[in-house]
């Protein structure tokens, strides 16, 4: 049986790539010309020593030179020997540069762009068969006419043909202002999938933050979980924007919630004077369970400060959680300014 693989490399540049039945990761990359590193092919050297993110495989023969049994307890493991029993992620100790490899570029078509909040807009692009991508990830898109990029997270699920989008409204936004007034059939060129913000295998309790249009990434989480289940594990998110007019896609989250055993969620509205039932910051609304005494996978996504807040609360209450994922995105007056993501 054939395993789909993605190859997440150090550069945040994704390839997914299927391995035939009984190859090793380094034979599936390198029948499809990516040059992951390598020299002895025999498990000696270590070289192609990479992570495996999730996923489940078998690790192979080698020498406890070549990879110890500590980091082979850490997921480790070597490429040249690894084979997938699953759908693997892998985390290449190289950049995609160095491997031969580039992002996916790829053309869509504008299916439809609709208004959900004054500062907020949602847009949908079409694409030629089922696009892959883990939930969780963004693509490059560039601004029609011009040479500018700039970068979203999915927020639909992945492998569908239909590519849905979150995207703050900014007066003066090239993007934005390009979308505003555009009508379906639009090409819209991207490259991608990129990024290291993504979900990994569910093991325990998740708690998802978002900021604003960071919601994006966790709708593409959530419609992922609602298709592969959570194991059993309770889903929080807490979403928190600026004003009232900034919350969108709250009937998608009621939805989700009725669709996804475990899956709760709460809204929290910054502006004092808000006649909503929970203001304030995020942090006002983490309730200790949630938190699970850290055994919990923590994935933030929003602005730098709410990204730099919540680091702090957690060390304030004392808690270190099992794992801590997080993307900070920025905007400007004019254009979205990525640092790993632009929301």
């Amino acid at each position: 049986m054939a395993h789909a693989i993605a190859l997440n490399f150090e550069d945040g540049v994704t390839r997914l790539i299927e391995a035939r039945p009984g190859e090793t990761v380094a034979e599936a990359a390198y029948r499809l010309g990516i040059n992951i590193p390598l020299d002895c092919r025999d498990g000696a050297c270590g070289t192609c020593k990479c992570r495996i993110a999730s996923g489940s495989f078998e690790s192979g023969d080698y020498l406890e030179d070549a990879l110890g049994p500590e980091e082979a307890a850490e997921g480790y493991a070597l490429a040249c020997q690894a084979r997938p029993t699953g759908d693997l992620v892998v985390e290449v100790a190289a950049s995609s540069a160095a491997c031969k490899t580039r992002p996916q570029s790829v053309t869509a078509t504008l299916a439809k762009v609709a208004r959900l909040s004054p500062s907020t807009l949602a847009f949908e692009l079409d694409v030629a068969g089922a696009f892959g991508f883990l939930p969780g990830q963004y693509v490059n898109l560039t601004v029609p006419g011009t040479r500018e990029t700039r970068s979203y997270s999915f927020a639909s699920a992945p492998g569908t043909d239909r590519l849905a989008f979150l995207i703050r409204d900014i007066p003066g936004g090239l993007m934005s202002g390009t979308l505003r007034g555009a009508a379906a059939g639009l090409a819209l060129e991207f490259t991608g999938p990129s990024g290291s913000f993504y979900l990994r295998d569910v093991k325990r309790p998740l708690l998802f933050l978002a900021g604003g249009t960071g919601l994006a990434p966790f709708l593409s989480m959530l419609r992922h979980l609602k298709a592969k289940g959570t194991g059993g594990h309770p889903v929080h998110l807490v979403y928190g924007v600026t004003r009232d007019a900034d919350l969108v896609e709250v009937d998608t989250l009621e939805a989700l919630a009725r669709d996804i055993p475990g899956f709760t969620f709460a809204t929290v509205v910054a502006d004092a004077q808000s006649p909503h039932p929970r203001t304030g910051y995020v942090t006002d609304h983490l309730p200790a369970a949630a938190l699970h005494g850290g055994d919990v996978d923590i994935y933030l996504c929003g602005p730098p400060p709410m990204v730099d807040a919540v680091r702090g609360w957690l060390h304030a209450q004392g808690v270190t959680p099992a794992g801590f994922h997080t993307e900070k995105f920025a905007v400007s007056g004019t254009a979205a300014v990525p640092l790993k993501r632009a929301g």
